[in-house]
């Protein structure tokens, strides 16, 4: 594995869950020989902000991150539609006119509390005039993966979310879409995340096969932080950000050490440089896999 990715996005300022998410970046790619590359996930337009992508840049150069290379996905439209183009060739992609509140109604949540979209769309062509995004149609076809830290996995696509969109009805890319070319068009070859995005791994997998990838990176998820709530930490808690902490008068190296501390790495908080956290971080986070 020779290259693997810091992949924030710009809808708000890094907090904690970011700092450990970069810090478990660096200990995976030490532990493989990783290069490292920062893409900012600016896919979403809509909710992207300048200043946010600045802050981004500034706060990983406060605490010491150095990247090997860097995109930004707004400037990637051309590779996008390149991708996009290839899947419409072999006819799998489709125009939806379905708004959010006809799904609800019409497709409960299954066991994975999502809406698993069947393919309305597919077999009833919606009018050329109305708004519509579009989608994959997806196989059936059951992918098994195995995650470096929590083992094997088998899932269906076709039943755990359906038909997911590529392009919404605004012309913006999707998460799953954006990110699972990038990867494949980057030479991404592990991916180190939050469990909270464990539950897209295989469609991902399942689309960049249908991409022409013939094999699919490797995948390491990691435990969250979370707030005094039980609620994962969140970018709309603006004095919550890293910056606002370090603002306060907390130092960066308080700052290394309190997360370490509340992933479990560190029996109990004290300072640490970039270096001696990223130490902390290793064992912590390959340990399940052993």
């Amino acid at each position: 594995m020779r290259r693997t990715r810091f992949a924030p996005s710009p809808t708000g300022f890094l907090h904690r869950g970011h700092l450990l998410s970069a810090l478990c970046v660096a200990a995976a790619a030490r532990e493989f020989g990783c290069k490292i590359h920062l893409r900012i996930e600016d896919h979403d337009l809509s909710r992207t902000r300048k200043e946010y992508v600045e802050s981004i840049r500034e706060d990983l150069v406060r605490f010491g991150f150095k990247f090997d290379s860097e995109s930004v996905q707004s400037e990637r439209g051309k590779v996008y539609e390149k991708f996009f183009d290839a899947l419409k060739a072999r006819g799998l992609v489709y125009r939806c006119a379905c708004s959010r509140r006809e799904l609800a109604a019409e497709n409960p949540l299954n066991e994975f509390g999502e809406v698993v979209y069947r393919g309305k769309c597919f077999f009833k062509k919606p009018a050329a005039d109305l708004p519509a995004s579009f989608r994959l149609r997806v196989p059936n076809e059951t992918i098994a993966w195995e995650d470096l830290r929590l083992g094997k996995f088998s899932e269906t696509p076709a039943t755990q979310c359906g038909d997911f969109v590529l392009k919404d009805r605004l012309g913006l890319w999707t998460y799953q879409f954006a990110v699972t070319v990038d990867d494949f068009d980057e030479g991404m070859e592990l991916v180190v995340r939050g469990e909270d995005l464990l539950g897209s791994t295989a469609r991902q997998i399942l689309l960049s096969k249908l991409l022409g990838r013939k094999e699919p990176p490797k995948f390491l998820h990691h435990n969250l932080l979370y707030a005094s709530t039980g609620k994962k930490l969140s970018k709309r808690e603006r004095d919550r950000s890293l910056r606002a902490e370090l603002e306060s008068g907390m130092s960066v190296g308080t700052l290394l050490g309190a997360v370490c501390h509340e992933a479990g790495a560190l029996a109990k908080p004290e300072s640490l440089t970039l270096e001696r956290a990223v130490e902390c971080i290793k064992p912590w986070l390959f340990k399940t896999a052993e």
